[in-house]
């Protein structure tokens, strides 16, 4: 890939750097921070791209003038033989210190407070902004970081209450959203434009029935522990008022049709939720589970669609395969964009648009013993 329009740039320092022979750079609705590995081989004495970067260096990895990431230098490899010596540069968003790095807070509890508003705190200290691309729904009754956990590890529990989905973009921030129905500009066809295609089709993480459970106070607070102290260490605050607030049990039961024999997957919810929120996390495990059995990856030539846009993730894309038996529109779940010796490869992963968004629920239909369904179907083909 020679064109000036897909030359790979890694901007350190004010200092482009560019002529990467080998590249990959990947991101997904799955993964909370892009990351990109560079190389370039020489004969001796070799590159000094090595002494100019620095692991730690704040970059930006541009293909053309399109930006695609935004974060740190995390290494600096170096590997070498008799006749070649290859540097390269490896390196995440900035969104990785959310992943790698634990949450603080003090006193770690935030009380009515809405998913990007505590996102927005425990991203604050390692200077990663928030973008809310979504509604984020009703306040958190009760949110708690626990001691040691990451900052998204935190995060994570929240979205799971409102069926939300967090990533990055390309200028390293933090991203709550939902599954896009923005669509791409090509289709991905056998015998047109795809090059290589897999799917496991693999049910193994489905169930017949999940059920979510969890505990609210009636006032809203945060229960306390058995051993007298408080869940933050603190003293039991219902010891020192002589009597514990009043607790309810919560649980939303959903089953997954298409699965045959009896499976099933109890789950402890966060966040002191009520009835409404455990019924959403419910029916949002079980079409996530199902659509993502569904998954399935596709390999095309170049990083771009016929419009010239960059494949990107959380895309709607139609896909005609009929090998694996797909006419339908799949959600892009994440790419990869790759330059080796045998040229430019985009890699994509899609799924049903079912595994990343909140299917409604029809109060009326019920199947048996009470236990809601979906309609549609959790994962519906033409």
């Amino acid at each position: 890939m020679t064109d000036e329009r897909n030359a790979v740039r890694l901007l350190v320092n004010g200092t482009d750097f560019g002529g990467w022979k080998s590249v990959r750079i990947a991101a997904g609705l799955d993964r909370q921070a892009r990351d990109f590995e560079l190389s370039v081989t020489d004969r001796w004495p070799g590159s000094d791209v090595p002494r100019r970067i620095a692991p730690g260096d704040a970059c930006q990895v541009f293909i053309g003038a399109d930006l695609v990431l935004t974060g740190y230098v995390d290494a600096t490899p170096i590997s070498y033989d008799a006749g070649t010596v290859t540097v390269g540069v490896k390196g995440r968003s900035k969104t990785a210190d959310l992943v790698d790095c634990s949450a603080i807070h003090e006193p770690g509890q935030f009380k009515g407070r809405k998913v990007d508003q505590v996102a927005a705190e425990l991203a604050a200290p390692y200077g990663v902004a928030v973008v809310v691309a979504v509604d984020t729904g009703a306040p958190i009754a009760d949110h708690q970081v626990q001691q040691g956990e990451s900052v998204f590890e935190s995060i994570d529990r929240m979205l799971k209450l409102r069926a939300l989905l967090s990533t990055d973009d390309a200028e390293g921030r933090l991203v709550l959203t939902r599954a896009a129905t923005a669509r791409a500009a090509t289709d991905l066809v056998v015998g047109e434009n795809i090059l290589t295609g897999s799917a496991d089709l693999d049910c193994k993480d489905r169930f017949s029935e999940y059920r979510i459970k969890g505990q609210r106070t009636a006032d809203g607070a945060a229960g306390d522990d058995e051993d007298g102290d408080d869940e933050d260490g603190g003293p039991d605050i219902g010891a020192l008022l002589g009597a514990a607030a009043p607790t309810s049990q919560v649980v939303a039961v959903q089953a997954d049709t298409a699965i045959r024999r009896r499976r099933v997957l109890v789950i402890v919810a966060d966040g002191q939720p009520d009835g409404g929120t455990a019924r959403e996390r419910a029916r949002w495990e079980a079409a996530h589970r199902a659509g993502k059995s569904f998954e399935a990856t596709y390999t095309v030539q170049g990083w771009r669609q016929g419009d010239g846009r960059l494949w990107v993730p959380n895309a709607l894309v139609r896909v005609r395969d009929p090998v694996i038996g797909f006419d339908v529109d799949m959600l892009v779940s994440a790419v990869s964009y790759s330059l080796s010796e045998a040229g430019s490869v985009t890699t994509l992963t899609v799924a049903p648009q079912a595994a990343y968004e909140l299917l409604p629920e029809t109060p009326k239909a019920k199947g048996k013993k009470g236990v809601a369904t979906l309609s549609p179907p959790i994962v519906e083909f033409d």
